[in-house]
């Protein structure tokens, strides 16, 4: 494990600069919301720098791993969801504007994706459709809803992502941190030998993205990167029974969504916001903290998050035992 995500952030490292000049020769740039005049000065910056992190994860794990159905239930997931990304950044970039594929589109692309990790989860690396309410000694069992219950993770993590993606190095710090809780979980999970390499690789890739995405970047992730990643971070809470779990493994996704629920209820029901903008990093934003401090802050809630949802796991593993 330590072999192949060292592997991925060294590949991430040599092929960023190569890349980002290929993005920049081509003006593969980012257009900036029209109400973010703080980011103004982005504009232009390359994007899709998600593709970079997505390849220095599969190189290594194809070449490492066993490749179990579990661990290629998360390779696929990843592919499929930084190929919608990728549509998603192309539509920006080829219509010179920040909105991309229409939402019924991206719904679609979510719920044929949910149904291939169903598939690969149930029928190939033999999930129990019985979810854990982790730490208690309880079970949910979905049934013939699982599927369903898959589509609301992968929906959820993915958007929660995705909505993440707006402060330099944020996301990526974020989203390795989430991963080095999965390779803590599978590490202490019997028969998960795969799906540590998996989370290893996503971890360094990560790690080695956020070299070049840390304040100022140098490159943008776009939605190729949050969709890919998102889509990682849901595929191992299902294959590690850990969906319930990853509400506290993923709470700066969590926090991030829930601001936005926020202040769309607030505005209509009431006509006031509740935040002066959401996502709640740009509330932070324009209360004039810095990038740098934005994300350093939401990176430690972050780690405690990815430590105390690590921390249940292991007690739901080991401590009823006890």
């Amino acid at each position: 494990m330590l072999i192949a995500s060292s592997a991925s952030l060294l590949m991430c490292l040599f092929i960023s600069p190569k890349f980002i000049e290929v993005l920049r020769t081509r003006s593969i740039g980012q257009h900036i919301r029209e109400e973010l005049v703080q980011h103004v000065a982005k504009a232009g910056t390359p994007t899709m720098g998600g593709a970079i992190v997505v390849l220095s994860f599969a190189v290594p794990y194809l070449c490492l791993s066993t490749r179990d159905a579990a661990s290629l239930g998360v390779f696929a997931t990843v592919l499929a969801g930084a190929l919608l990304g990728f549509c998603d950044d192309y539509a920006k970039v080829s219509r010179r504007r920040s909105l991309g594929v229409r939402g019924r589109t991206k719904m679609l692309g979510m719920a044929l994706i949910s149904i291939m990790l169903w598939l690969i989860a149930t029928h190939w690396a033999h999930v129990s459709t019985s979810v854990p309410l982790t730490p208690f000694k309880a079970h949910v069992d979905f049934g013939p809803f699982f599927v369903v219950f898959i589509y609301l993770v992968v929906a959820g993590t993915t958007n929660g992502v995705n909505l993440t993606d707006g402060v330099d190095g944020l996301l990526g710090g974020c989203c390795a941190i989430a991963f080095l809780a999965y390779v803590g979980i599978t590490f202490i999970t019997p028969g998960a030998h795969d799906l540590e390499i998996c989370a290893g690789c996503l971890c360094g890739a990560c790690v080695g993205f956020v070299w070049f995405n840390c304040f100022p970047a140098s490159v943008f992730m776009g939605d190729t990167g949050s969709l890919g990643l998102g889509g990682g971070i849901a595929a191992l809470a299902v294959m590690t029974g850990t969906e319930l779990l990853l509400i506290l493994i993923g709470g700066i996704f969590v926090l991030e969504t829930l601001s936005v629920m926020i202040q769309v209820f607030s505005f209509k029901r009431f006509g006031r916001r509740v935040f002066k903008m959401t996502p709640i990093h740009h509330h932070f934003e324009i209360e004039a903290w810095s990038e740098t401090k934005i994300t350093m802050r939401f990176w430690t809630v972050a780690a405690v998050c990815g430590a105390a949802g690590y921390s249940l796991y292991q007690y739901s593993l080991h401590g009823h035992a006890g």
